[in-house]
C-alpha cells in the first residue's frame, strides 16, 4: 500500500473537530466511581513459567463492575523494579503465556500484561482468560459494535474501565513505583484511555493506536476491525447518528485531550488498519506538552516493530534516570 492519507506536513497539524458529548467527563467519572466501589484487592498466585531471570505471577484484579480481569505480573529476579509498565493487548489477542515476558522485565521494569475481556480468539497470542459476561443487541462479528446502541452498554465502556483499573492494580502490586501504560493497536487505544482516565500515570507509550477519530477511520479504510462499523451500518441504515454518538464517548482523539502524562507515540504512514491521520488526531490532541512521535514512512500496521520497542526502552530509561 502506497501513502494514501494526508501528506506528512498536513498530518502534523491535523486536528479534527470532533463532537464531545456534554456529559463526557461525568459519564467517565461515574463509570469509574461505580466500578471502584465494586472493587477488591488483586489476587496473586506464583506460577512456574520455566524462567530464571523473571518471576511470574497469575493475577486477577477488579475491572468494570468488579468483574475479574486476568493478567500476568512479571518481575525481574534479584532486583527491585524501577517502575511498572501496564501493557494492553491488540485486537483479538489474549494475555498470552506466562513465559512471554518481552523486554521490559529485562530492563529492570515490572510488567503487568492485561487480558482483554471477551477476546483472545487469535490463537497466535495464546488465547484469553477473561470472559465478558454481558449480552448485547444486534452487532457485527467482533466486538467493535457490541452494545453500540448506547454508551452505557457499549463493549469499550467495560474494556476502557478495565484498562484504567489495571493501573490501580499495578499500584497495589508495587506501591510507590511510577506506572507507565503501553500497548499496540487496540492496546495503544487502551493505553490512551488508561492515561486519560486513571490519572497520574508516569507516562504513556501508545503504539500505532486503534480507536481514534472514529468518523475518519470508519470512512477512510475498509479494513478490519473498523469495517465492523461499516458492516453494522450497512444493515442498520437508520442508526448512523446513534452509532457515532456512542463512539464519541470512546474516541481516543477526545480522551487524549484529558491525558497530561509524558507520551511517546508511533505511527506508520502506510498503515491501512489504523490510518495515520487518526493517530495524529490523538497525538495532536494530547493534553501534555511532553510528547514525542516516531514516524515510520514505509510501514503498514506493523509500525516500527523492534525499532519502536528500542525507542520505548530508551524513552523509559530517560524518564527513570
Amino acid at each position: 500500500m502506497a501513502h494514501f492519507d494526508l501528506p506528512l506536513d498536513q498530518l502534523r497539524s491535523y486536528r479534527p473537530d470532533l463532537p464531545v458529548p456534554d456529559d463526557f467527563d461525568d459519564f467517565w467519572a461515574r463509570t469509574l466511581s461505580e466500578s471502584r466501589a465494586a472493587g477488591w484487592a488483586p489476587r496473586v498466585e506464583r506460577v512456574d513459567a520455566g524462567l530464571s531471570l523473571v518471576d511470574v505471577f497469575d493475577v486477577a484484579f477488579a475491572g468494570f463492575g468488579g468483574d475479574a480481569i486476568a493478567a500476568w505480573w512479571q518481575v525481574p529476579v534479584g532486583q527491585e523494579p524501577r517502575a511498572v509498565v501496564v501493557e494492553s493487548i491488540g485486537y483479538s489477542g489474549g494475555r498470552g503465556h506466562a513465559h512471554d515476558t518481552g523486554a521490559f522485565p529485562m530492563a529492570g521494569v515490572a510488567r503487568l500484561v492485561v487480558d482483554t475481556r471477551g477476546q483472545g480468539w487469535n490463537h497466535g497470542s495464546g488465547g484469553g482468560a477473561t470472559p465478558d459476561p454481558y449480552g448485547s443487541g444486534s452487532h457485527a462479528p467482533g466486538v467493535l459494535t457490541r452494545g453500540i446502541e448506547s454508551p452505557e452498554t457499549y463493549y469499550y465502556r467495560r474494556a476502557y474501565t478495565d484498562a484504567a483499573l489495571a493501573v490501580d492494580a499495578a499500584r497495589a502490586l508495587a506501591p510507590g513505583l511510577p506506572v507507565f501504560v503501553t500497548g499496540g493497536s487496540q492496546g495503544g487505544g487502551l493505553s490512551i484511555a488508561a492515561a486519560a482516565l486513571a490519572g497520574d500515570v508516569a507516562g504513556a507509550m501508545p503504539d500505532v493506536p486503534f480507536l481514534c477519530d472514529f468518523p475518519r477511520a470508519t470512512t477512510l479504510v475498509d479494513s478490519m476491525p473498523y469495517a465492523e462499523v461499516r458492516t453494522y451500518l450497512a444493515a442498520h441504515r437508520e442508526r448512523v447518528d446513534e452509532v457515532y454518538r456512542t463512539l464519541s464517548y470512546f474516541d481516543g482523539a477526545i480522551l487524549a485531550s484529558r491525558a497530561t502524562a509524558p507520551a511517546l507515540f508511533s505511527v506508520a504512514l502506510m498503515d491501512t488498519v489504523c490510518p495515520p491521520s487518526t493517530v495524529f488526531a490523538a497525538y495532536n490532541a494530547w493534553g501534555g506538552e511532553d510528547r514525542a512521535l516516531e514516524v515510520y514512512p514505509f510501514n503498514n500496521h506493523e509500525g516500527g516493530g523492534g525499532h519502536q520497542r528500542a525507542a520505548q526502552l530508551r524513552w523509559l530509561r530517560d524518564r527513570l534516570a
